[in-house]
């Protein structure tokens, strides 16, 4: 790596967490409940809710006894709605958890205990980025590794086939954060949308997407670990296999990619 690179990426660490620190200074903790804490309660948390505008680096605080009860956060509202914790993006268990909020978008908590959830306990909350707070440059791509393209279906590309065609082909490869998924299809019969929660991805749920897609040649980036969904909103055609679910691992970095992908994490988002 050449001394200019160096310094270069140094600037980057530098600058980024100015940045985060900044944030973390006007960012707001929110004692979840107030002084009822995180307990069922029917409508409770729908009410605490209303009213409050939660932003990019405040914080919510979860207080109950562990002995009994958790904090399951969740994929989508389908998810909350139903009380299903099958699928968590993660659980938080001790009984004082503080709980960031990283990204924009809608962010759903629930109980695991599906009575205490179905009796109340389950929160959503709309964060989103603050005008009032600098946001740092453009992370340069060089912090994404160069990845491998895949053509979903390869040669027979985004149409209704079998069932199970979609969830076959995925199944034979290894997908990476920076690698691509290039979508092919005629645009005028069909299009791309990415979903956010497992069911969903069963139920062919169209309404709430992550984002959507209806070039005919959608190159989309897997630019987080996980597991991503997409499906066809046209009619039929994602209940008659028009979806796929692939799942994001982490390639191996150097420590000092390492150090600017945890950075990233904090990083302030527009709204």
């Amino acid at each position: 790596m050449s001394t200019t690179t160096k310094i270069f990426r140094f600037m980057l660490v530098m600058i980024t967490t100015f940045t985060v620190l900044l944030s973390f200074c006007s960012a707001t903790v929110y004692k979840v409940g107030d002084s009822d804490g995180w307990t069922a309660k029917d409508g409770m948390y729908r009410h605490w809710a209303e009213g409050k505008e939660f932003h990019v680096g405040d914080s919510l605080v979860f207080e109950y006894d562990r002995n009994f009860n958790d904090v399951t956060q969740v994929s989508g509202a389908l998810e909350l709605e139903y009380c299903d914790s099958s699928t968590p993006k993660a659980v938080y268990n001790t009984g004082n958890d503080v709980v960031a909020l990283k990204e924009p978008g809608y962010h759903h908590f629930m109980s695991s205990n599906q009575s205490q959830c179905v009796s109340g306990q389950r929160l959503e909350v709309l964060v989103v980025h603050d005008p009032s707070l600098p946001t740092p440059p453009p992370l340069p791509r060089m912090i994404l590794p160069l990845g491998k393209i895949y053509t979903v279906g390869d040669s027979k590309g985004w149409n209704v086939y079998e069932s199970d065609f979609y969830n076959k082909w995925s199944e034979e490869k290894e997908f990476h954060v920076g690698d691509s998924l290039l979508f092919n299809y005629d645009n005028e019969v069909n299009d791309v949308l990415e979903i956010s929660g497992d069911l969903e991805f069963k139920a062919c749920d169209p309404t709430s997407p992550v984002a959507v897609h209806k070039t005919g040649h959608d190159l989309i980036r897997l630019a987080e670990p996980g597991i991503h969904y997409f499906i066809s909103s046209k009619t039929g055609h994602c209940e008659a296999g028009l979806k796929l679910r692939v799942v994001i691992s982490v390639p191996k970095l150097s420590p000092i990619d390492r150090l600017i992908r945890w950075l990233r994490t904090f990083r302030v988002h527009h709204h």
